[in-house]
């Protein structure tokens, strides 16, 4: 029985390794083609290009940060916010992606007072991002595996210096292993369930409530970044960067 599964893992290998590998020279393929055409000044088309390999799934900090150089190649101001915001989410780091994203900032007509972030939650979420949520977890796990190791030798051996070793190591495998944890559900939440948004229509007016019947709060124009609070129907309930509140049409803007 053991050696039928492992024939069948095996099987499942050699008939999975081509078609990764045939994904793999198509997504290069396709970037290298994209970069010809940016090169090439032809920036719609490289957009194009670099689209179909996002539309697949495929996410890279490197893939969304030439769309966002494409995008403002084409004065599409919200496009180029979209994907440096996208690019930033798994680079935080990055100097090119912070300071494009920056200087496409300068271009949104919408100048809002911004409450600051406490400081342990810019941080937090800083470190949240610096390794992916797959990295994290697998952190999270071997570390927790490694607490129980060491427990077990505090628990059973009879060495005093094994014990006070094994019990302040598996402490400290539980700590990193209680906190990768939180990264990888921060990261996740950052990244996959993303709350912010841009606003992609020209102008949008903010309503008092989730229908064309409320009244008009304030006035939004392309680029503006926000963060989404609630959803009715065919609306989202907004908040602005000033904590200001309002409803807007869910296609007047593009989740990040």
């Amino acid at each position: 029985m053991r050696l039928r599964l492992r024939h069948i893992i095996l099987l499942l290998l050699v008939l999975l390794t081509p078609a990764l590998v045939s994904g793999q020279e198509e997504r290069s393929a396709k970037f290298n083609k994209g970069v010809e055409y940016y090169s090439a000044s032809k920036y719609q088309e490289a957009v194009n290009e670099w689209l179909e390999i996002y539309n697949t799934g495929y996410r890279s900090a490197e893939l969304d940060y030439n769309i966002g150089n494409a995008y403002f190649k084409l004065n599409n101001v919200p496009g180029a916010i979209l994907f440096f915001e996208r690019a930033r989410l798994l680079k935080p780091a990055d100097n090119n992606i912070n300071y494009n994203l920056q200087i496409a900032r300068t271009l949104v007509v919408d100048k809002f007072e911004e409450i600051p972030e406490l400081f342990f939650v810019r941080w937090f979420d800083f470190l949240s991002l610096l390794l992916s949520t797959n990295t994290w977890a697998v952190i999270s796990i071997l570390s927790f595996i490694l607490f129980l190791l060491l427990l077990s030798a505090y628990i059973y051996t009879a060495r005093y210096r094994i014990k006070v070793t094994g019990f302040w190591a598996a402490i400290f495998f539980l700590l990193i292993s209680v906190s990768s944890l939180s990264f990888t559900i921060r990261n996740k939440a950052l990244v996959y369930d993303s709350n912010k948004a841009v606003i992609f229509t020209p102008s949008v007016n903010g309503k008092s409530s989730p229908d064309n019947s409320g009244t008009d709060l304030f006035v939004l124009h392309e680029g503006s970044k926000v963060t989404i609070e609630d959803q009715v129907g065919e609306w989202y309930e907004i908040k602005l960067t000033d904590g200001n509140k309002g409803w807007v049409p869910s296609n007047s803007l593009t989740i990040i």
